[in-house]
């Protein structure tokens, strides 16, 4: 088993997925994630390969994705490009309220000191929060646009993983990768280097006191709205 499992690691990140968390209690989450990510390994463990498998293996099956109905009740009614639309603003802000919180756990070192890349512990927590917002926005994109896939909840999450990674829309039709194919030994290790290239950009969130809370928040927005945008525009053209 991955020693940097925790039982309730998955929960937590699913959980700072929510749209309708406030400022404290998303800190509050943040801050354990860093330390189920503190206690269940030295420092010395931590690297981006296991941070990413954390990704596959632990956090990406957990995520609570809503169906068509779901969305357009909690977004009034929206549909097609304007519900979209409204998903990516929104997970703009989430994102960007994890870094914000990131940064002000940075702040006052509310969190474990062993690092990840010679970066605090909650730089990691940081990145696995925000990779799984945007691979829940990344699967609710698919259901908006009637392109979501079937099959078990670890193969959606690999295909999600895969769409996250290459910032495309899935095309699993004839002559497109199969569920059981979509993460394969070289989606894999995409899958991984996306992950470290996220992790060192967020490592603006540990800029000195509260200027790391905002670099952070305004950096995850930015990322967050491109990758929606660009998942947004291969699943619109595939129509």
């Amino acid at each position: 088993m991955n020693d940097l499992k925790r039982p309730d690691l998955g929960e937590l990140v699913a959980r700072l997925t929510s749209d309708d968390l406030d400022r404290r209690e998303r800190g509050r989450l943040l801050g354990g994630v860093a330390k189920a990510l503190s206690t269940g390994a030295r420092a010395a463990t931590l690297s981006g390969k296991r941070l990413a498998d954390l990704i596959i293996d632990d956090v990406a099956p957990r995520l609570p994705v809503r169906d068509l109905l779901t969305l357009r009740d909690h977004h009034h009614g929206l549909s097609g490009d304007d519900l979209a639309a409204a998903l990516i603003r929104t997970a703009s802000v989430v994102t960007a309220g994890i870094g914000g919180a990131a940064g002000a756990l940075a702040a006052v070192e509310l969190a474990a000191p062993p690092t990840l890349l010679a970066a605090p512990v909650q730089l990691a927590a940081e990145t696995l929060a925000v990779v799984a917002v945007e691979l829940k926005l990344v699967a609710e994109l698919h259901v908006v646009y009637g392109k979501a896939p079937t099959g078990t909840r670890r193969q959606l999450a690999l295909a999600y993983l895969s769409s996250w990674a290459g910032k495309r829309g899935l095309d699993v039709t004839t002559g497109g990768p199969s569920l059981s194919d979509v993460l394969s030994t070289a989606a894999r290790q995409q899958v991984r280097q996306r992950v470290v290239r996220r992790f060192r950009r967020n490592i603006t969130s540990l800029a000195p006191f509260l200027a790391g809370a905002v670099a952070g928040a305004e950096l995850n927005r930015r990322e967050t709205r491109r990758l929606g945008e660009a998942v947004q525009r291969d699943l619109r053209a595939r129509r």
